[in-house]
């Protein structure tokens, strides 16, 4: 594109910030904090969680709260995207099933997601010194923890502190009481030593640096009210946007990192989405955290004469070593649910107990761990309650005692039924680490662009025999807790014809890596502090520079390797290095 359709934006800013999620959001607000006038870039519009939809109700809508292609998750969710965006696709190669989500709005998936919030552990950042495969981390658990204790504080975090090596504790609020079923999975976990503990999730059990505490009515996927639930734009660009240091362009959809003849980051072009033209604005410093392989896929379109394969790439690794977490799950009706007697059990938005890895490794034929998330109760029905009734009430008996003839039922009959299973079934969801490998990678496609002309990602990935195998371990694992509850099963457990109900590689939304850190610029793109190798007025603060995945979600460590990478921009900055 000549440089004569471009529109320049006259002001030069001290940073340029592309993405409003946990990353962009921690930068925007430590950066301004700092003094820093900064512009932050966001594809999507503007969203304020205190004026959604949380307190709307299901039949409300003739969807009865169904899903859309804009709303994945149901039609009042806080997420504004999805796997699929018109005008925006992506590639797979033969044999890949990579879905990838995004959601273009301020605050980007922060705004829906489960807010569980996970330290890695020790042994996450030196897996290869444990196991031999991957790669280790070239900062430590010591280096970061002080940045997760940052984050603990400013947000909020309830759980327990249990004194699990691997699974660190933080400072926490206390912890909401389980629900009846998760007391009942609680009892049968204890007597076959599997471990479940209060849950850590970043809502808020007591009011806490000015925001309200959580009313528990477990809508946290719609975008909380009172801010009492972690959120981009409720805890960290609010604050900036407050020191009047932040500028927010809203449909601005980045295309690529300008630099100059040494290399150096000068800005960057986007295409405001309103009126279709190209943009270029100014900065000193650049940090991408439109998410990891958004972020990717922009080095990978900026070439010029000195980055000729995408910016800070001569190594070739970035876009390599993208992982997802693994994912599976079973459920069933338990007996002893059944019939229950109608009470309040909403609580926060999420499970209040889970199960963190417990086993060892060595013991197994699989590397790596996973961890349990609990689901049931009686939360608000709407479309596809209980994936159609006629799934679960063919499992009942009869009033006369014998077997239910198959078939959804009518009249009072169904209607008792509904009575019946209300609340009766409880489920379990694994997420674990999968092995960072060079073969799972994203690139750009040659042939394929978005509406704006921008090219486009293909991804390459596969799931190894160490995944398939956790997954197996995972459904044993479920069916054997579930057997001890009596549970009913409502489908048979997965096997090896559809390796076990792995969730497709990105539906979990845990994707990191496409712009990993690493101490040697020839297999790595950024470094300990997430500045690129090749361009040092440039740094990635999300999910990207993740070397391995852990079993945790990456939330907790996108915020707080991102709060590091701040601090050390700031001390760069004083001392004129950037």
């Amino acid at each position: 594109m000549s440089a004569f359709q471009i529109k320049e934006v006259p002001e030069e800013y001290d940073v340029v910030i592309v993405g409003s999620g946990a990353g962009g959001g921690m930068s925007a607000k430590v950066l301004t904090e700092a003094g820093a006038k900064v512009l932050m870039l966001e594809a999507g519009p503007h969203f304020d969680s205190a004026k959604g939809d949380m307190f709307k109700w299901n039949y409300s809508s003739p969807r009865r709260g169904a899903g859309t292609k804009e709303r994945a998750f149901g039609e009042f969710d806080a997420a504004f995207g999805g796997w699929e965006l018109e005008g925006e696709p992506y590639t797979r190669t033969k044999g890949t099933e990579f879905d990838w989500f995004r959601s273009r709005m301020l605050g980007g998936r922060t705004n829906h997601w489960g807010r569980i919030s996970l330290r890695f552990g020790p042994n996450d950042f030196k897996r290869k010194s444990i196991d031999g495969l991957g790669d280790d981390w070239p900062i430590s658990y010591d280096d970061i923890k002080p940045y997760y204790d940052k984050v603990d504080d400013l947000v909020g975090v309830f759980g327990s502190k249990e004194g699990i090596y691997n699974e660190p504790d933080g400072n926490f609020l206390p912890a909401p009481k389980p629900r009846g079923y998760e007391l009942l999975v609680k009892k049968a976990c204890d007597e076959i030593k599997i471990p479940v503990i209060p849950s850590r999730l970043s809502i808020l059990t007591q009011p806490h640096n000015g925001r309200a505490a959580c009313h528990y009515c477990s809508q946290c996927n719609r975008g909380c009210s009172t801010h009492s639930n972690f959120s981009s734009p409720s805890v960290l660009i609010g604050p900036a946007l407050a020191t009047g240091n932040l500028t927010i362009l809203h449909g601005a959809m980045a295309r690529e990192v300008t630099t100059d003849k040494e290399g150096k980051a000068t800005g960057v072009s986007y295409v405001n989405k309103e009126d279709g033209l190209d943009y270029h604005v100014k900065g000193k410093i650049v940090i991408l955290a439109a998410s990891a392989c958004e972020s990717g896929r922009l080095m990978m379109n900026s070439k010029s004469t000195v980055h000729e394969n995408g910016l800070s790439n001569s190594s070739g690794v970035l876009g390599r070593y993208i992982t997802d977490s693994t994912g599976a799950s079973r459920s069933a009706i338990i007996p002893a649910l059944l019939d229950g007697i109608p009470h309040n059990e909403d609580g926060v938005g999420g499970m209040h107990v889970y199960t963190p890895w417990w086993l060892d490794n060595k013991k197994l034929d699989f590397a790596r761990g996973y961890h349990i998330e609990i689901w049931g109760g009686r939360h608000m029905p709407g479309y596809g309650y209980m994936w159609g009734i006629e799934g679960a009430n063919k499992h009942l008996k009869s009033p006369d005692g014998t077997t239910r003839p198959s078939g959804g039922g009518y009249g009072a009959q169904l209607k008792q039924d509904a009575r019946t299973l209300y609340g009766a079934t409880v489920g379990f969801s694994g997420r674990g680490e999968c092995i960072a490998r060079y073969d799972n990678y994203c690139e750009i496609d040659p042939n394929v662009v978005d509406q704006w002309g921008i090219p486009v990602l293909r991804f390459n990935y596969t799931w190894s025999d160490h995944e398939i195998k956790q997954v197996k371990h995972m459904q044993d694992t479920f069916e054997e807790i579930l057997t001890n509850m009596g549970g009913i099963f409502t489908g048979a457990k997965p096997g090896p014809e559809s390796n076990y109900g792995i969730a497709a590689p990105g539906r979990i939304i845990h994707e990191v890596g496409a712009t990993r850190m690493g101490n040697d610029p020839k297999s790595s793109v950024v470094n300990a502090y997430c500045q690129a190798h090749e361009a040092k007025n440039v740094f990635v603060c999300d999910g990207g520079p993740f070397v391995s995945q852990a079993d945790k979600n990456p939330t907790w460590t996108i915020l707080a390797l991102s709060w590091r990478t701040c601090d050390y921009i700031i001390d760069q900055m004083k001392q004129q290095n950037l």
